[in-house]
């Protein structure tokens, strides 16, 4: 073989284990990630409304104690990752430790950290888990027949046979599959909405503090193929 030859397949067998090595890299479709390890924030930053003018710590408002995120509600803010997402089913599980309240996970987030950064939620609000509600100009093709005619950015959730959230106090399962342009939610296994055409196809996901006591575990991630 030729020194030339030996160069090529040189080039060749590094291009090659660079390509393997960069393919382990990255997540690989079906395998989950937990987004919460179940014992503190790390991958998540708080933020909180700037109207509360620091009165409060973040630590008061978020906590993580036994594999479980504790939320007060108060002050608004949220809890958001430090990465951004697209493709993925996100799984979650939710409940109410006192009596219902309002919060909600924002997917595709973007922009400055505010009240609230633009994204679709998924709504939480106690009797209405599952709603759509479009934030700061998000776009997203959702049926008509459901929209909010006196809030257009809101959308209801589809009409179920049997109901959709569980008691006040147990825990309820979000799935929320974001593939493409599409968002679809699930609520205890039932599917409860749709929109198409997403104008965002990748953010961060965002756990809402919204004036209620809420609590959140269980919470990861499955990469989605881009081909299917």
């Amino acid at each position: 073989m030729t020194v030339r030859s030996l160069s090529l397949a040189g080039l060749l067998t590094a291009f090659l284990a660079f390509g393997l090595g960069a393919a382990r890299a990255e997540e690989k479709p079906g395998s989950s990630t937990k987004l919460f390890n179940g014992t503190d924030l790390a991958g998540w930053k708080v933020f909180l409304d700037p109207r509360d003018k620091g009165k409060t710590r973040p630590e008061e408002v978020w906590s993580v104690k036994e594999g479980v995120i504790s939320c007060t509600g108060r002050p608004n803010g949220y809890i958001i990752t430090e990465k951004e997402y697209g493709n993925y089913v996100l799984e979650l599980e939710w409940r109410w430790p006192g009596k219902g309240g309002n919060s909600g996970v924002f997917v595709h987030v973007s922009g400055p950290d505010k009240i609230w950064p633009k994204g679709t939620e998924a709504q939480l609000f106690s009797g209405s888990a599952g709603d759509f509600w479009l934030v700061d100009g998000f776009k997203l093709d959702v049926d008509k027949d459901r929209q909010d005619k006196k809030t257009p950015r809101h959308y209801y959730r589809m009409k179920t046979d049997k109901p959709v959230e569980k008691e006040l106090g147990e825990w309820n399962r979000y799935r929320i599959t974001c593939k493409g342009d599409t968002i679809k939610l699930e609520v205890n296994g039932q599917l409860v909405n749709e929109g198409k055409g997403a104008e965002a196809t990748k953010g961060k996901i965002l756990l809402q503090s919204e004036g209620s006591p809420i609590q959140f575990r269980d919470v990861k991630l499955t990469p989605l193929s881009a081909g299917k």
